[in-house]
């Protein structure tokens, strides 16, 4: 990394910087009303990370999973934004990377117009965000931005920062335990986001080559 260059830091949203599962769970809920098709949203809300269609394969026939999708995410801003609260350090983390001279970007699985609609009614504001991608995929807005951080809660993160050459930086809100998270290659695993801003200071202290 060139030392000169503004560090770029990636933020994962579901579970990392939000506490989605309300908002899911209540999205989830009215679209099983909205449709008659049973859905277990205390099930669909601990399997977070993925995209929508993986989730609602399980719930509907493939033909009909584009257009649940695009009703899901219709649904959406109504049910989910207000029931959804900021995970504890979220806005500190951001901050934290801004106040070092960095640039904070939120990469996500989450349909974009709706991941902005979150940060919006949360007063969380990174430099940019990027939807829609998934895993690897998010390597491409990583790079892009030049990324050499990425903070997430899930498997596909890891992978992502991977994919990306990042540092993959890693909190235990989401469906994996610190010790998994470990184990799965996370370069750095921390409880949650709270600890982030300390960390980030000692990492941007450290000689790097």
């Amino acid at each position: 990394m060139n030392p000169m260059a503004p560090t770029t830091v990636g933020f994962d949203l579901d579970m990392t910087l939000i506490d989605s599962r309300p908002g899911i769970h209540a999205c989830y809920t009215a679209l099983s009303a909205r449709t008659g098709t049973f859905i277990d949203a205390d099930l669909a809300i601990t399997r977070l990370g993925p995209p929508l269609a993986d989730e609602l394969i399980n719930w509907f026939p493939a033909d009909q999973v584009e257009a649940m999708a695009d009703l899901y995410r219709e649904m959406y801003p109504a049910t989910a934004i207000t029931a959804t609260p900021a995970l504890p350090g979220a806005r500190e983390a951001i901050t934290a990377v801004r106040e070092a001279g960095g640039r904070a970007i939120v990469v996500t699985a989450k349909y974009e117009p709706n991941a902005k609609l979150h940060l919006e009614h949360l007063g969380i504001e990174p430099d940019a965000v990027v939807g829609d991608l998934w895993a690897e995929q998010k390597a491409d807005a990583l790079r892009e931005y030049a990324a050499s951080v990425y903070v997430g809660d899930h498997q596909g993160d890891i992978r992502a920062a991977r994919a990306a050459d990042a540092l993959s930086v890693t909190v235990a809100t989401g469906p994996y335990s610190a010790v998994e998270l470990g184990e799965l290659g996370a370069d750095v695993v921390l409880t949650d986001l709270t600890a982030f801003p300390d960390w980030l200071s000692g990492y941007l202290a450290a000689p790097r080559a």
